[in-house]
């Protein structure tokens, strides 16, 4: 199961099941699990915790040390889960210190060219598409769609369900189950999203009427947020003002109200989810 070009160092942990394709290397204190694949010229560094399942496409670098000039060589980790795929030259960086770690979920999907930058925590069945990039210490929550080329700051959390719009870029907060457009920008309801996820009719309704109290208020942030605590108890309604609540960078504006009225916010059946 490991190809006679690939390189495996002696100290390293690979479950007998796993594949190892050609010219793959895998360094010391790695450890791959169960059914794993490796494809042609994948390498596998560092501290690297690998669940089972997870397959690797050609040129995929998975767990160098991080881009960060305070980080001084020290032996720094990266976990994952399971069932995950990473495509063609994903990229994933370990952390810059001991006691933490960077983790991926389990059954996400990196597309080609995709990044996740140091200290970084990723939920499971999360989708970064191609040439999406993550700086370090994102959160990415369970299920967010990130579209091609979408770029995100260092430190900024992205809700449950979200999904940006390609080339979007956000340095705030990316509230759980809305959709970003533009820069700092959220446009409405990621609805599609939600049906698939399971959510009700009812459900729907009520988060499109907390996202207009919260996001199309003329009232003081804090105040809104107060208000909106006593009128909305359900719980994907707590999921989004809990997740507000904790903010410390801010978080993304409505387009409409930050750039007039020609800027529709996107809550119908059409729009584009997963």
């Amino acid at each position: 199961m490991i190809h006679p070009t690939a390189i495996v160092h002696p100290q390293a942990e690979v479950e007998p099941t796993a594949e190892v394709g050609p010219y793959a290397v895998i360094e010391a204190d790695v450890q791959v699990g169960a059914g794993c694949v490796l494809g042609p010229h994948v390498h596998l560094l560092g501290r690297c915790r690998i669940g089972a399942r997870n397959r690797f496409h050609t040129g995929c670098v998975i767990g160098d040390a991080p881009q960060d000039l305070k980080y001084r060589g020290q032996p720094t980790g990266l976990r994952i889960g399971e069932d995950n795929v990473f495509r063609e030259h994903v990229t994933v960086h370990r952390s810059n210190r001991a006691e933490e770690e960077t983790v991926i979920g389990s059954s996400c999907f990196f597309m080609a060219q995709s990044h996740v930058g140091h200290n970084s925590r990723v939920g499971d069945r999360v989708i970064l598409a191609n040439g999406a990039l993550l700086g370090g210490h994102v959160e990415v929550h369970d299920r967010a769609f990130i579209s091609g080329h979408c770029l995100i700051h260092q430190f900024v959390r992205v809700g449950t369900l979200a999904l940006m719009q390609g080339g979007a870029g956000i340095s705030k907060d990316l509230p759980p189950y809305t959709i970003a457009r533009g820069d700092n920008a959220i446009c409405g309801l990621n609805v599609v999203g939600l049906r698939r996820a399971g959510f009700t009719n009812e459900q729907r309704l009520e988060l499109k009427r907390l996202y207009h109290t919260l996001f199309r208020s003329d009232r003081p942030w804090r105040t809104t947020l107060d208000a909106a605590r006593r009128e909305f108890a359900s719980a994907p309604a707590v999921v989004l003002l809990d997740f507000l609540g904790a903010s410390t960078r801010g978080v993304c504006a409505d387009a409409a109200e930050r750039q007039g009225p020609a800027i529709q916010a996107v809550d119908t059946d059409t729009e584009a989810g997963y």
